[in-house]
């Protein structure tokens, strides 16, 4: 059962960077937060033939499902009761709990015909945050969240061929199946079930693994091995200890006070996500959902960099340009923002680490290669080379295996291989890209950034406060690079 706390500080003016969400066009809501990967739910597209048939698409969804597009604000509706959260990736019934971290008790603006949003512009200092008082009341009746205009929710029915991929391909039997595998001693391929099978044309177009960077991937892994003997141990010594749901809390709460973003995003915690963490929209709120069961003390800044400082940043940013709708990024012939957008977002995560080894990506990247070649059990069994612990193992093979039915057939969904992909692409052009303008920018490519930026409109972009200081923020992509004995010889000969 869920439970939901609504955390205030006192009555004080909205911080610098606070962004009003108001009225928006539906074209900028589908795609503020569409970034193709397994951290944010990708918005697909029906494939062609589901636009030939005369047929009421299968992927409909209900409305009060998680909601791949912006978050906004309508006008407040005086008393209105917080809603039940959805888990983002769909599936179960996980005991979960919400929380809406907001910096003022008072009433959001009312709508204006477009968005406004207070913030730092290129080049000026950090912005100074007030300081918070207490927490109120839980259950405060007087705290508003912010939700979609109307016009959004009457987008919904337009928007009825278009489907949250990663949400249909997460096995509705995964925990049934888990206990099988586990009762066969490993040797079992799990037959998964989804409520909402997705098109096996838009499977197969993510079925498509890379061995591009195959090499760097497993060396990557092999030198922590060298380090730290095992996974077990490299997650304990850099990732240090589980965190309790109400340390979450806090330091999620002091990060969003940093970011300027207090009363912007609601937060919950659950077990049952496949990721450590993922920003989505769920009942027309921005909602960033953490995995209890990963977020160990060293690491939850960094997953907090991923998700707010990259993803929800670059997403408002996006608002503003002139292609924030998809019609723009067409007009202006934009290059997909995947692998720019997660590996940016991966960079942030391990940004500032004592040990930033990019293992997590490295190892995604594997596993996705092995899985496009082997059997669930067979593929389970591989990577024993890098990861003893069983359950850690299975939730990798399942992250690799989900899309298929049968899983005793080859066959991956690739998207996991993007992490990697754009950390070393990045990596590989660090001298030359302005890093503050890839953030305001919004969701573009590095590649676009050049010819983009005279377009740009830049008054009121948001830059994230570990992005403020450049020459910091260039040693530790140096510091990244050799910790992973990546050099740039090696990387101008694979890109």
């Amino acid at each position: 059962m869920s439970k939901k706390y609504i955390l205030n500080s006192a009555d004080k003016p909205l911080s610098p960077s606070q962004v009003y969400l108001e009225k928006i066009s539906s074209d900028v809501l589908k795609d503020l937060f569409s970034t193709g990967s397994s951290s944010l739910n990708v918005l697909l597209q029906a494939e062609e033939e589901e636009k030939k048939s005369p047929k009421q698409s299968p992927f409909k969804r209900p409305k009060t499902s998680v909601k791949c597009g912006a978050t906004l604000s309508k006008r407040n509706r005086p008393g209105m009761a917080p809603k039940k959260m959805r888990a983002p990736e769909g599936g179960g019934k996980p005991a979960q709990t919400n929380r809406f971290l907001s910096g003022s008790n008072s009433n959001l603006p009312k709508p204006a015909r477009n968005i406004t949003v207070v913030g730092s512009t290129m080049g000026l200092t950090p912005r100074i945050v007030p300081q918070l008082r207490k927490m109120c009341i839980p259950n405060s009746p007087r705290t508003k969240l912010p939700s979609l205009h109307k016009a959004a929710i009457a987008r919904e029915v337009e928007n009825a061929k278009k489907l949250c991929i990663l949400t249909a391909i997460k096995p509705a039997n995964v925990d049934r199946e888990k206990a099988k595998f586990f009762k066969s001693d490993f040797n079992y391929n799990p037959q998964f079930e989804y409520n909402n099978p997705v098109s096996p044309l838009v499977l197969a177009r993510h079925n498509n693994a890379s061995d591009r960077f195959l090499t760097q991937a497993v060396h990557i892994m092999e030198l922590a091995l060298q380090r730290y003997g095992s996974y077990e141990t490299f997650e304990q010594v850099t990732g240090g200890n589980l965190l309790t749901k109400s340390r979450i809390w806090h330091n999620v709460k002091k990060y969003m006070e940093k970011e300027g973003c207090l009363g912007e995003i609601v937060v919950q915690v659950t077990d049952d996500l496949l990721s450590r963490a993922s920003m989505t929209v769920v009942n027309s709120r921005p909602t960033l959902t953490i995995n209890v069961s990963t977020a160990r003390e060293h690491w939850l800044e960094g997953m907090l960099r991923h998700e707010i400082g990259t993803h929800y940043f670059r997403g408002i940013n996006n608002c503003h340009q002139p292609w924030s709708s998809s019609v723009g990024r067409k007009k202006h012939n934009l290059k997909p923002l995947n692998p720019t957008e997660e590996g940016l977002a991966s960079i942030h995560s391990v940004l500032f680490r004592k040990d930033p080894t990019l293992w997590r990506a490295a190892l995604l990247y594997y596993t996705v290669y092995q899985a496009s070649h082997m059997s669930f059990s067979q593929l389970f069994h591989n990577l024993g080379r890098f990861v003893q612990d069983p359950n850690t193992r299975w939730d990798y093979c399942v992250r690799a295996k989900r899309g298929q039915i049968d899983t005793a057939q080859p066959g991956c969904f690739s998207k996991d291989q993007v992490y990697l992909d754009g950390i070393l692409k990045i990596l590989r052009y660090r001298d030359k890209i302005n890093f503050p303008l890839l953030m305001a920018l919004g969701k573009v490519s590095f590649e676009d950034v050049d010819r983009l930026k005279a377009l740009a409109q830049m008054e009121n972009v948001r830059i994230p406060h570990f992005m403020q200081d450049q020459a910091r923020y260039a040693e530790q992509l140096t510091k990244i690079m050799a910790v992973n004995q990546l050099t740039d010889e090696e990387l101008k000969t694979i890109i």
